[in-house]
């Protein structure tokens, strides 16, 4: 299968590089270049891409709100946000508008490819420990108001799935969260899957940052 990727950068020397460098790759088809967030629109409708390559920072409209309006889309592409910083508030906001991940810049293509690539088969590109890292990086305090919504979200689950969630939140594969909670691998992916459907969330990133807003993490509150 063929990944149809929309390139959008507001810098005419990036995107061309992009690509010139992606273009080649086997399995991926650039099918078009975006200069803003507020052409994503027009270009989702007429190119039907599977994965948006996004900037963050745009003159007009920038990545995060593009993202945002974009992941809110019935059968919405998958987005991987563009950033020349690896811990900026706006990568933890895009993550939270349902951006599968993010890659850097100057990242060599081979693994903007694979990112692409795990993306488009319904992988976030970057684990919830490294999201976990982000966090710790980012001065990025909790409002009282998202950290009560949060936490009335979480308060949806059922027990065990409330714990599937705060391990997920901590960075724990399958395997570990199964180890730690005495169940199967298969039981914890059902879990899973029943957490991102109660809660309208895209990936186990966003159950990592819901984790986090709700104070459920590194002893911030009770489990």
């Amino acid at each position: 299968m063929t990944i149809r990727l929309l390139v959008v950068d507001d810098d005419p020397l990036v995107r061309a590089g992009l690509s010139f460098m992606l273009g080649g790759a086997d399995g991926l088809e650039i099918v078009g270049e975006g200069a803003d967030g507020s052409e994503v629109p027009e270009l989702i409708d007429r190119l039907s891409p599977d994965v948006v390559l996004m900037d963050i920072r745009m003159p007009t409209v920038d990545g995060l709100r593009a993202t945002e309006e974009l992941r809110r889309r019935p059968d919405a592409p998958e987005v991987v946000v563009l950033t020349t910083f690896h811990a900026d508030e706006q990568v933890l906001r895009a993550l939270r508008a349902g951006a599968a991940g993010f890659v850097l810049k100057d990242t060599p293509p081979a693994e903007i490819v694979a990112a692409v690539r795990r993306v488009a088969s319904g992988d976030p590109v970057l684990s919830p420990a490294v999201t976990r890292q982000l966090m710790s990086h980012v001065a990025d305090r909790v409002p009282d108001s998202r950290r009560g919504t949060a936490a009335q979200r979480l308060d949806s689950l059922a027990e065990r799935e409330r714990e599937v969630a705060v391990a997920v939140g901590r960075g724990q594969s399958n395997a570990e969260i199964a180890a730690t909670l005495y169940m199967s691998v298969p039981t914890v992916k059902t879990h899973v899957s029943r957490i991102l459907a109660k809660l309208d969330l895209n990936n186990r990133v966003q159950i990592a940052l819901l984790a986090h807003d709700a104070g459920l993490l590194d002893g911030e509150g009770p489990t």
